[in-house]
C-alpha cells in the first residue's frame, strides 16, 4: 500500500517548524467476493457494504450457471466458473482506484475452492474461505453437477488427503499471503476434514485464522450464524488492512531515516 510521507514546514511568529504528514494510499483495497454452487451475488451485498465502509472497493457477481445465465446450470463446468472468477478478478484489479497489490477474495463453499485454485494464477493479498469444497481433480472439464453423481464425493471428503495429492490443496501450499478459514460446526456437506486438509495445505501462509461457527449448517441458514460469519469476516479484513497500513507507513518512516542519515 503506497503510504505517502511529506516533510513540512509551519511558519509560527517568526520562527518555522517541520512536520511530517502521513497520508493514507490513493488506491484502496479490492475485494471480490465469490458465491456458493446455488447462490447468487445477493448473498454476499450485505458483507460487501460493510467491507466498503471500512474504506474497500468491493465486487460481486454471479458466476456463469446462475441468476441471468442459469439457462447453463446443466452444462457449466470448473474450467468455466473459473474463467469467470478471473474475469471479475482482473476488471477490479484494474480499476484506477483499487490497490491491484491489495487485492482480498471471499469464497463461500464452492466458490472458495475456485478462489484457492485462483490464487495459482493471480496475486491475492488476503484469502477468506468459509466452508471451502474439494473435488476430485479427475473430470475436471465435465458438468458440475455430475461431480456429485459420478463420484463418491461424499466419502472422499471424509478422507485425509494429502497437499500434493489436489490441484486446490497444491494452490494452498504455494499460497504466500494472509488466510482466513471458517467452518460451521454442523456442515454435512463440506464436513471438518475438508477443513482440515485446507488448514494443512495453507502451511506457507504469512498467517492462517480458524474459526468455527458454533451451531451453524453448510448454509448458514440461521440469522445468528449469518451474523457471527459477517463479524468475524469483517473484523479480519479490517485487522489485515489496517495491519498492511501501519507495515506501509513504518517503511516510510524507516526509509527517511535512512535518507536524513546518509
Amino acid at each position: 500500500m503506497d503510504v505517502s510521507l511529506q516533510t513540512i514546514e509551519l511558519a509560527v511568529e517568526q520562527e518555522r517548524i517541520s512536520g511530517t504528514v502521513l497520508s493514507p494510499p490513493s488506491r484502496l483495497p479490492g475485494v471480490l467476493f465469490v458465491h456458493g454452487w446455488g447462490g447468487s451475488q445477493e448473498h454476499d451485498l450485505v458483507r460487501a457494504r460493510e467491507a466498503a465502509g471500512i474504506g474497500c472497493v468491493c465486487l460481486t457477481f454471479d458466476l456463469r450457471g446462475h441468476e441471468r445465465t442459469a439457462r447453463h446450470w446443466e452444462k457449466v463446468n470448473r474450467p468455466q466458473n473459473l474463467a469467470d472468477l478471473l474475469a471479475a478478478y482482473d476488471w477490479l484489479a484494474a480499476r484506477p482506484n483499487v490497490d491491484p497489490d491489495a487485492i482480498a477474495v471471499v469464497g463461500i463453499s464452492y466458490g472458495g475452492y475456485l478462489a484457492a485454485l485462483m490464487t495459482a494464477q493471480r496475486p491475492v493479498r488476503w484469502l477468506a474461505l468459509r466452508s471451502p469444497a474439494i473435488y476430485r481433480d479427475e473430470g475436471w472439464e465435465r458438468p458440475k453437477l455430475q461431480l456429485h453423481i459420478d463420484t463418491d464425493l461424499v466419502a472422499y471428503r471424509q478422507r485425509r488427503i494429502d497437499w500434493q495429492e489436489n490441484a486446490v490443496l497444491r494452490a494452498c501450499a504455494d499460497y504466500r499471503g494472509h488466510a482466513l478459514l471458517v467452518a460451521a460446526e454442523h456442515d454435512t456437506v463440506v464436513p471438518h476434514p475438508v477443513i482440515d486438509n485446507y488448514a494443512n495445505a495453507l502451511h506457507n501462509t504469512r498467517s492462517l485464522t480458524r474459526r468455527v461457527i458454533e451451531g451453524a449448517d453448510h448454509a448458514f441458514s440461521q440469522k445468528a450464524a449469518q451474523k457471527a460469519y459477517q463479524t468475524i469476516l469483517i473484523k479480519w479484513l479490517a485487522e489485515m488492512i489496517m495491519g498492511a497500513r501501519e507495515e506501509a507507513a513504518l517503511a516510510r518512516l524507516r526509509e527517511r531515516k535512512v535518507a536524513e542519515s546518509e
